[in-house]
């Protein structure tokens, strides 16, 4: 009887056991999905906020250009302001279109009718046949008949057609019609080849030609595009070649040093008519010894240091920049501050030509012979590069400074020459950590070098349109000067990635960034 009642109270407890179990697991699950659920619930509220905001920025966008504010800017702004603004329309079209859930758009646009290709073009002809004309039943199928795409392509000076024909082949026996897929294409049923629109790309952002200039250069081939077309395409192409710009943003900041700078760009507000406003352009680049040969240019709306704290998030490492203060919140938060020993050698450069300044000659002439062993140590490595600076260029650094503190205390307060020396002074320790790693630079020149191509064309893609128009201008450059720091040719490398990025795996996208990439075989 005794044993009958342990057994009983043991196969009692072995069942709680085994109820709170399955109650612990089933909480378990419970839990598991509720957080599942309420992540859902936060992608679907985010992504109605996205598309509620771009409705409401393409309505907007729409009332400017084709209301009477329109007829506010004339002449080339008025041309830039239009390419701008088509393009802007376009890519958020595109960005609606990438969502999924994104309601159809009930504003009228003008729909242009898709035009028919000169007939004196000379048309290439691409056929696309199935792999295999056996059908399941092992009939062989006949060819019954065709599809015909034509896309306008365009090589410098000279249009023609690719004519894409794709056969259909049909069993009599089992009624079935067998034929190869459309190509997958950036632009979905685009006009454009993908080397069209690198070439209008590369004319655009690297060669400085407007939208409008491009219009009639393609019209001398023999070739009538509108202005608004164009504008299609470029806003299209940068909405689709962001996602490689943000995979080179984070490309650049696994990098412990680098540089950055900014320079001014003028922009057209669409809802200011003829106002305009001071926008920046940011550039960041890996430091100019590290392997990675990239840059970033990152447009934003002013020149407020958290424009750079936005950019460079959580990174800390060695930031080469000038004195601007913007960069001095991120000083404090652990990224540690690099001089520029060539704006210092700037400030005593303009006094010496001004006026023959001896000081100032001096000063040249110890920065000169920084310089010197800078360029005997270019080629070497890191170690050696810091191994031969400990040896020769702390001695006439310290010397320099020591130097420049004794005649600080000569010159008057306020002149030309004390503004020099405190410049200098002042950022001593900064200036001079280059000393102490090899893998540091001396001065920021190198990004300065990538900023130089900007002040070229700002005023022929930037002095228009809206933040979006600069941020697009922004991403496009950034792919075209990074090909081109590798050795590319920015027009070969971008229709190649136009053409491999809707098929292209997203969890490879870095295979096609400048520094990685190479060319499709043929």
């Amino acid at each position: 009887m005794s044993r009958q009642r342990t057994g009983l109270h043991s196969n009692r407890w072995l069942a709680a056991t085994l109820t709170r179990q399955r109650l612990a697991e089933h909480e378990k699950v419970l839990a598991q999905k509720e957080t599942l659920l309420a992540s859902k619930d936060h992608d679907i509220r985010f992504k109605q906020a996205t598309i509620t905001q771009l409705t409401h920025e393409i309505a907007v966008l729409r009332r400017f250009r084709f209301g009477k504010k329109s007829e506010q800017v004339s002449g080339v702004q008025g041309n830039l302001l239009e390419e701008a603004v088509s393009a802007d329309i376009a890519a958020i079209e595109e960005e609606l279109k990438q969502l999924s859930s994104a309601p159809k758009i009930t504003e009228p646009r003008e729909q242009p009718k898709r035009m028919a290709l000169p007939s004196q073009l000379p048309r290439i002809e691409i056929h696309h046949e199935p792999d295999s004309t056996t059908c399941t039943c092992g009939c062989q199928m006949k060819r019954v008949g065709e599809d015909v795409a034509e896309k306008l392509d365009y090589i410098p000076g000279v249009a023609q057609v690719e004519r894409h024909i794709r056969g259909k082949w049909a069993c009599r026996k089992c009624e079935t019609l067998t034929q190869a897929p459309v190509p997958a294409h950036v632009i979905d049923k685009g006009l454009a080849t993908t080397g069209l629109l690198a070439h209008v790309l590369v004319a655009k952002y690297s060669d400085h030609l407007p939208l409008y200039r491009q219009q009639k250069i393609f019209e001398r081939a023999g070739v009538k595009l509108s202005t608004s077309t164009l504008a299609d395409w470029v806003g299209v192409c940068g909405v689709r070649l962001q996602p490689l710009v943000d995979a080179l943003r984070e490309a650049i900041l696994k990098h412990d040093v680098l540089h950055a700078d900014e320079t001014p760009v003028t922009m057209l507000r669409p809802d200011t008519g003829k106002k305009t406003h001071r926008a920046y352009l940011w550039a960041y680049t890996p430091g100019v010894f590290e392997d990675t040969k990239v840059v970033v240019y990152d447009f934003a709306p002013g020149r407020a240091g958290e424009h750079a704290r936005a950019f460079l998030g959580e990174w800390r490492g060695n930031l080469v920049v000038d004195d601007y203060a913007g960069y001095k919140h991120g000083f404090s938060q652990g990224i540690t501050e690099i001089g520029c020993l060539a704006h210092a050698r700037r400030k005593f450069f303009d006094l010496h030509v001004a006026n023959q300044s001896q000081l100032a000659k001096q000063a040249l002439d110890y920065i000169g012979e920084l310089y010197e062993i800078e360029r005997e140590t270019k080629a070497l490595d890191a170690n050696e590069r810091w191994r031969i600076r400990q040896e020769k260029a702390k001695p006439i650094a310290d010397k320099l400074h020591s130097w420049m503190l004794a005649q600080r205390l000569r010159v008057p307060d306020g002149s030309g020459t004390a503004k020099a020396f405190d410049y200098s002074l002042k950022r001593w320790v900064a200036l001079t950590r280059y000393l102490d790693d090899g893998q540091i630079p001396i001065d920021n020149n190198h990004i300065e070098q990538q900023i130089r191509p900007i002040a070229l064309g700002r005023r022929n893609w930037l002095f228009a349109g809206s933040l979006r128009a600069g941020k697009r201008a922004a991403a496009v450059m950034s792919l075209i000067q990074s090909a081109k720091l590798n050795g590319h040719d920015p027009y070969a490398y971008l229709k190649d990635i136009l053409t491999r990025l809707p098929t292209h795996k997203a969890s490879q996208i870095d295979e096609l960034l400048p520094h990685n990439w190479q060319p499709a075989a043929p």
